[in-house]
């Protein structure tokens, strides 16, 4: 059974982990195997288990922190989609956005449905957590160095760089984490992404069901590689991942509402606010961080962990 001390922990865990691009899933198995709490490492790996129930407050939490902290791009987003389904056509940013990130779910929702337990099941261990944690450093940091080439070599052909918004914001409706911008010779403006680019960014996410690939960086990743800056990868990852961290949890909630939540439903309320709180103010800081800065300290921290790890359970 967790303990409420361990709720907290866990808590604070999944809210940061969940959004900065190093693994929620990867370090929820890594903590507790480094602290020696086996029984929650036992639990996690279980086909049933109150642990299972306890995450699914977690996800629920993280997932209303974004909503909260997106409100009004939400807000924009889903007007446009309910006016562009409206009149059949697509006429404004926000409208395309929405329509980018319904095509950009699909996929991950999809594989999750079909595989996730089974994936959790099978890789929810200490050494595999840390070999995938190792491998998402790898990938963080390939990312940069294909972006940093693709800028060397200048703006792709019909690459969008007029002025203003290029996250989507609809002119007179300006983004509260994206204000208004020029945009940098070579960027893409987020709306400027086709479906079948949204459907192969959101298809990164798959990645994360392995304990140890970030939703997060692996999608930032793929954005990047399609032209949009940190900042706007960094907006459509968290945008892609609220549906899918909320599904997962309203999905599952059926555990939380059974037996599985037996004796664990103060602890799940304890670790749920922990988890919204860091959720939140973690989401506030990467939205700053990535206006100037990226992925490589975040790499680094990966595979610096990731092979200590390795040594560690090996």
């Amino acid at each position: 059974m967790i303990s409420y001390s361990q709720a907290v922990v866990i808590g604070l865990l999944q809210g940061v982990t969940e959004l900065f691009p190093v693994s929620s899933l990867g370090h929820s198995v890594l903590l507790p195997a480094l602290l020696g709490w086996n029984d929650v490492l036992r639990d996690q790996s279980a086909q049933e288990s109150p642990y299972l129930a306890f995450l699914v407050g977690l996800h629920v939490a993280t997932a209303l922190a974004l909503l909260v902290f997106f409100r009004a791009d939400w807000a924009r987003i889903l007007r446009g989609l309910r006016r562009s389904a409206a009149r059949r056509r697509v006429e404004t940013a926000d409208e395309r956005l929405g329509w980018l990130l319904l095509a950009g779910t699909i996929p991950a929702g999809l594989v999750g449905l079909a595989f996730e337990h089974t994936l959790r099941t099978l890789f929810a261990k200490p050494l595999a957590a840390a070999v995938f944690l190792t491998a998402n450093g790898a990938i963080l940091l390939a990312g940069e160095r294909l972006r940093r080439r693709a800028d060397a070599r200048g703006p792709r052909p019909g690459t969008p760089a007029g002025r203003g918004d290029r996250t989507g914001a609809t002119a007179g409706a300006p983004s509260r984490t994206a204000p208004p911008r020029p945009a940098a010779t070579g960027v893409r403006r987020l709306a400027s992404l086709t479906l079948g680019e949204a459907v192969q960014i959101g298809s990164a996410q798959i990645l994360a069901f392995f304990a140890g690939i970030s939703r997060s960086g692996v999608t930032m990743v793929a954005g990047l590689l399609r032209g949009l800056d940190h900042e706007d990868a960094a907006r459509f990852s968290f945008l892609l991942a609220t549906p899918i961290i909320l599904a997962a949890g309203v999905y599952k909630l059926p555990d939380l509402l059974g037996p599985n939540g037996d004796g664990v439903r103060g602890q799940v309320l304890l670790g749920s606010l922990a988890a919204g709180v860091a959720a939140y103010l973690s989401v506030r800081f990467l939205t700053r961080w990535f206006t100037t800065r990226t992925l490589t300290p975040f790499a680094v921290y990966c595979l610096v962990v990731g092979i200590a790890c390795i040594a560690r359970f090996a």
